[in-house]
């Protein structure tokens, strides 16, 4: 007799990450769904933190559903900026990704190699209904450092301009499957299904 997959709505409408989150949770024996699917509408990220994000974001889809959700947030934080832009990585500019990573560089002007670290940090949460008092959550970090330019077409977001130490390239430069086993979501999904099994 097989098992239907549990169906969990991933509350994001951000392409880049639903191709990560199925390129991963595919395998899992989940039956992921947008929640373009279901019409949900993005909720205002009011939070402060990755964590209030998420949250905000998985409630909203499973109470709207009816359905176990998923939400990140995510983010870079720049050192040289004091942690910036951190939750609001994604309207940074308020333009998109190309916008974004040419204030980044441009805020970053001047600023030598070694003053150039930074993270991408992932909040996941697993929402098992609209009012679950106590979802699950896993955080995770990916250490690097900002380039002087955008280097490599894979990835979205800062991907072009993330150095990573321990490949000597661009997250933008690793093929998916490389890059999502040692990326900040990569690492925050994998914990976040043991927290789940």
């Amino acid at each position: 007799m097989s098992i239907t997959p549990q169906k969990v709505v991933l509350a994001s409408g951000n392409q880049g990450k639903l191709r990560e989150f199925f390129r991963i949770l595919g395998t899992a024996g989940f039956d992921i769904v947008a929640q373009s699917e279901y019409n949900v509408p993005d909720v205002d990220e009011t939070g402060l933190t990755f964590v209030e994000n998420a949250i905000l974001k998985a409630r909203n889809a499973a109470k709207i559903t009816g359905l176990p959700a998923l939400a990140d947030d995510s983010g870079i934080e720049v050192d040289a900026l004091k942690g910036r832009p951190g939750i609001y990585s994604a309207r940074y500019s308020g333009a998109g990704d190309d916008a974004n990573n040419t204030k980044l560089l441009e805020e970053l002007d001047g600023v030598p190699d070694e003053q150039r670290t930074a993270r991408f940090r992932c909040c996941i949460v697993f929402m098992r209904h609209g009012d679950d008092p106590s979802p699950l959550i896993a955080d995770a970090s990916w250490e690097g450092r900002i380039l002087h330019e955008l280097s490599g077409a894979n990835g979205f977001g800062y991907d072009p301009l993330f150095y990573v130490p321990t490949h000597n390239t661009s997250s933008a430069e690793l093929n998916p499957d490389e890059k999502n086993s040692i990326s900040h979501r990569g690492q925050a999904l994998q914990h976040i299904l043991k927290l789940m099994s």
